[in-house]
């Protein structure tokens, strides 16, 4: 709850965009992304932010050198972004081929397996 009330008063102030710089520029978490997902189901943030935490979210899952710790990663990046299209919480037109090439590399991984899915169907439905 206190962590509510501290991103409520962030959100009413103009320290939204420094705050969530941080937090995009803060080692990537289980916990940080839980954060970045409640941020974003309650406050519009700019895309190209959400762009920029997506991105640092598929190069960590790609630089982890532990396997289990990247399979770990992998499976809460693709529910993440699951999350965030099924919300219609962010348009990844223009990350469409990195995230297509995410799942493509991670294709083992069911969570990914089902993100291709999604990203495919969306890209069926944006062709009719």
């Amino acid at each position: 709850k206190q962590w509510y009330q501290r991103r409520v008063r962030v959100s009413q102030s103009n320290q939204l965009t420094e705050y969530f710089t941080v937090l995009v520029n803060m080692e990537l978490s289980v916990h940080s992304m839980e954060v970045m997902n409640e941020l974003l189901g309650r406050v519009v943030l700019p895309p190209e932010y959400i762009h920029l935490y997506i991105t640092k979210c598929i190069t960590h899952c790609h630089h982890c050198q532990d396997r289990l710790l990247q399979h770990r990663f992998v499976r809460l990046v693709c529910v993440f972004l699951s999350s965030l299209i099924r919300h219609n919480t962010v348009d990844l037109k223009e990350l469409f081929v990195e995230v297509q090439a995410f799942c493509i590399n991670f294709s083992r991984i069911k969570e990914a397996a089902g993100l291709f899915r999604l990203l495919k169907q969306m890209d069926c439905e944006s062709a009719s």
